[in-house]
């Protein structure tokens, strides 16, 4: 079973550039996530990286991570409002909870929790993209010269992510084929065997690597990949939604307050940095995915 996270060839430019050029088309939707709490942006900034990810052929491999995300999501949000005693509109007044007493749910901590959950899912959007559509060996030879142990790190969480969520599901269906008179096995049991299974796998690799020498710090030439067709594109785009985003930052656009009460802005210039984001996402991509699309047909 190959897990839709896992790395194949994509069409398109984002597929086929180089780790660093789509390292800039992809961070701004990434500091986004972590700079900006109006959930009008936070949208923005998930629908572009879902944008980039269908138009570069990975629709399956980001529709993974949104719905493993809800249910974090949700969670979250239960958890902020449970653990958040801030706000002036009470939905929720006055029940008790071992340790933490007296609990009042307000719709401010359930907004900021709704804030903190549409971070997670544009992140894990955002790292759902860059792990099907870059190379991993790329980045590893790419960063390797300068950065040798944060290089290895980089390859083998990319390569060991898609990896970890294919056991998951393997163990999953070898439980459902045990038959109806078996014991169900639950979500602890297949955490717990996951965990086992990846700390066993992690030995291996580590002694994998220290016989190829990994340990020994030769230090690798820079290498020298080929430009190829739409960087050019991924890169201006890239550079600009990065600008756009430090802009928005020092102009104090788009703007959030859960407590006391719920501020947001919501204005003209809030709604277009969100499209700016959008139409930055899709730009690179779309000639080329409309080029395909039309060729098929004809």
């Amino acid at each position: 079973m190959r897990s839709l996270l896992a790395y194949s060839p994509r069409p398109g430019p984002l597929g086929r550039s180089r780790p660093w050029i789509a390292a800039v088309y992809l961070a701004p939707l990434g500091v986004l996530a972590f700079t900006f709490a109006n959930p009008i942006v936070l949208v923005a900034a998930g629908i572009g990286a879902w944008v980039a990810g269908v138009l570069s052929g990975a629709a399956r491999s980001v529709a993974q991570p949104l719905r493993w995300s809800l249910g974090l999501a949700a969670m979250v949000v239960a958890v902020n409002a449970i653990a958040s005693q801030r706000g002036a509109t009470i939905l929720v007044r006055g029940f008790d909870l071992p340790v933490l007493g007296q609990v009042d749910v307000t719709l401010e901590a359930l907004a900021e929790g709704a804030v903190l959950a549409l971070r997670i899912v544009v992140a894990l959007l955002v790292f759902a993209v860059w792990s099907a559509c870059v190379d991993p060996d790329r980045i590893l030879r790419a960063i390797r010269p300068l950065a040798a142990r944060s290089a290895l790190t980089a390859t083998l969480v990319s390569r060991l992510v898609p990896i970890a969520a294919a056991d998951g599901g393997r163990m999953a269906e070898a439980g459902r084929l045990r038959g109806p008179g078996a014991t169900p096995v639950g979500r602890a049991a297949l955490a717990r065997r996951l965990v086992a299974g990846s700390l066993d796998r992690s030995v291996d690799i580590a002694a994998t690597l220290e016989l190829r020498g990994y340990a020994l710090g030769n230090r690798a030439r820079m290498p020298r990949h080929p430009r190829e067709r739409g960087e050019a594109g991924l890169l201006a785009c890239g550079l600009a939604s990065l600008l756009v985003v430090v802009a928005a930052g020092v102009a104090g656009l788009a703007g959030f307050d859960a407590y006391p009460t719920i501020s947001i802005d919501a204005d003209a210039a809030t709604f277009a940095l969100a499209v700016a984001v959008i139409l930055l996402a899709a730009g690179p991509l779309l000639p080329e995915h409309l080029r395909c699309r039309r060729a098929l047909r004809d």
